[in-house]
């Protein structure tokens, strides 16, 4: 009996031991203890100087350059992929920027692009590198054989009219000039500096605005059919990061006021872009002639101040209408394949 009770105590501390063992920390190698796993939290990456932020405006004041002041918009967030717009007050310029593999590369920079067209889809390019991990001093690139650029710091204090911030320095040297970016974290780039011989231009970050819309503005044309007109009317539309442009014009056209409408409320714009061909493209569903409700003269209006709506927001003189991917074709009107309509203005009465 005593020999059972021996037995049974033994067993009953093993099994003691075994379970507190599991509330131990366990003896790991050097490299894969909890301080690593902090180090590694704090490397820093492309991310942290360059987030991609949505519905954000940054403006930044120029000296030494009527250009150097301008403003920033996100018009695009897509996965790795963020489409800018930055305007000067010269121009408005689109840039699609890609973050992967450790670079922040420029995959598009389109001057002169006035319109709202999503272009992060543009194919991949030996394009412009920003920045390069590692983020730490030494780290350097080429973007061509005249030009070195350099991470020279990490951690410079940098004053802005927004404060001081312990910024990375990103240096490019070039063979007639010298331009400094400096980046602060979860912000983004807050100055740059660009000298040479005899000048230097500076562009500096001074307010940035959350949740705030690109405002844009518009001229919408519509039958007058009284005076056998058409009106043009100037509005403002605007969007936000992300917001589909054949949206916003398809909901501005419907809610202008008048008594001859364009779009019935029925009616969708399935698809609106700019095509590689030069030619603005827009998709409406079958609702766009099946509601239309007009004669032959009401309905040339129609699609005369489609297409000059569209033809003076991008900029383009065809605009290619199609109903549900099919050439346009009614009772009164018809297109072939790849026939497009022409904005006219001669026949115009702005409205005030």
């Amino acid at each position: 009996m005593k020999k059972l009770t021996i037995i049974f105590m033994i067993m009953i501390m093993f099994l003691t031991s075994c379970d507190n063992s599991k509330n131990n920390e366990p003896n790991l190698p050097p490299d894969e203890g909890p301080d690593d796993e902090i180090i590694e939290s704090t490397e820093l990456s492309i991310e942290d100087y360059f987030p991609f932020i949505e519905n954000t405006k940054y403006e930044y004041t120029g000296e030494g350059n009527e250009y150097a002041t301008y403003t920033v918009f996100t018009d695009y967030i897509k996965g790795d992929r963020i489409q800018t717009r930055s305007n000067n007050g010269g121009t408005e310029i689109v840039r699609v920027l890609e973050n992967k593999s450790g670079q922040l590369k420029v995959l598009l920079d389109r001057a002169e692009t006035y319109f709202r067209e999503d272009f992060t889809n543009v194919k991949n390019n030996n394009g412009e590198i920003l920045l390069k991990e590692p983020i730490k001093v030494g780290t350097s690139w080429n973007n061509d054989e005249n030009t070195k650029i350099s991470i020279t710091n990490i951690d410079v204090d940098t004053t802005i009219p927004l404060g001081t911030f312990k910024a990375l320095e990103v240096t490019t040297e070039g063979k007639d000039y010298t331009i400094i970016d400096y980046y602060a974290k979860d912000i983004g780039l807050i100055k740059t500096v660009n000298a040479g011989n005899g000048y230097e231009v500076s562009s500096t970050l001074s307010k940035i605005e959350n949740d705030v819309p690109l405002i844009q503005n518009i001229n919408l044309y519509y039958p007058n059919m009284e005076e056998s007109v058409l009106n043009s009317a100037k509005i403002d539309i605007s969007f936000k990061t992300n917001d589909d442009v054949k949206d916003i014009i398809e909901n501005a056209i419907k809610n202008i006021s008048t008594q001859n409408e364009v779009l019935t409320s029925n009616v969708k714009i399935n698809k609106l872009y700019l095509g590689d061909d030069g030619i603005v493209h827009i998709d409406f569903s079958k609702e766009l002639i099946s509601e239309m409700n007009a004669g032959a003269y009401y309905e040339s209006m129609i699609l005369q101040s489609i297409t000059n709506t569209l033809g003076m927001y991008y900029g383009i003189e065809k605009i290619y209408i199609t109903v549900d991917s099919k050439p346009y074709e009614s009772g009164h009107i018809q297109k072939n394949e790849g026939e497009p309509f022409t904005i006219d203005f001669e026949n115009v009465k702005p409205v005030e």
